[in-house]
């Protein structure tokens, strides 16, 4: 778990730059205007990113060209570099067998698409430890 104060960078991971500022938005809107936002449009450049800049939460869609977000996720969490940083998924395909499945290897929240700023909330506090 996390405290907000030590979430400041967040990278949020879409291949729609639409998709994008919809999540910054919601992110805005649950309390998170104050942070330093990057973007990337699929697993491969969120990697780059990563590579580049100190990041302390990933909020990544699953269904992406190039490298997605169950790879990404997957990356993440098995590197001690960054397997402490938060990652939520979001999808438009989602289903209980498989958000069991990112779960188990890492992801601390999966969301449906479209994404709600109430259920973006309950999974923030969820990271940050709040009942």
């Amino acid at each position: 778990m996390i405290s907000e104060q030590q979430v400041q960078t967040i990278l949020v991971v879409d291949d729609s730059g639409t998709a994008r500022m919809i999540i910054k938005q919601c992110l805005t809107i649950i309390g998170l205007k104050d942070k330093k936002y990057l973007e990337a449009s699929n697993g491969r450049d969120a990697m780059e990113v990563l590579k580049h800049n100190a990041v302390d939460m990933v909020v990544t869609d699953l269904n992406m060209p190039v490298m997605d977000g169950e790879a990404l996720l997957l990356e993440i969490k098995g590197s001690a570099m960054w397997n402490k940083i938060p990652v939520i998924v979001i999808t438009s395909t989602s289903n209980d067998v498989r958000e069991k499945a990112l779960r188990e290897v890492g992801a601390e929240a999966v969301i449906s698409k479209p994404v709600n700023p109430a259920v973006l909330f309950a999974a923030w506090k969820k990271i940050c430890g709040v009942k």
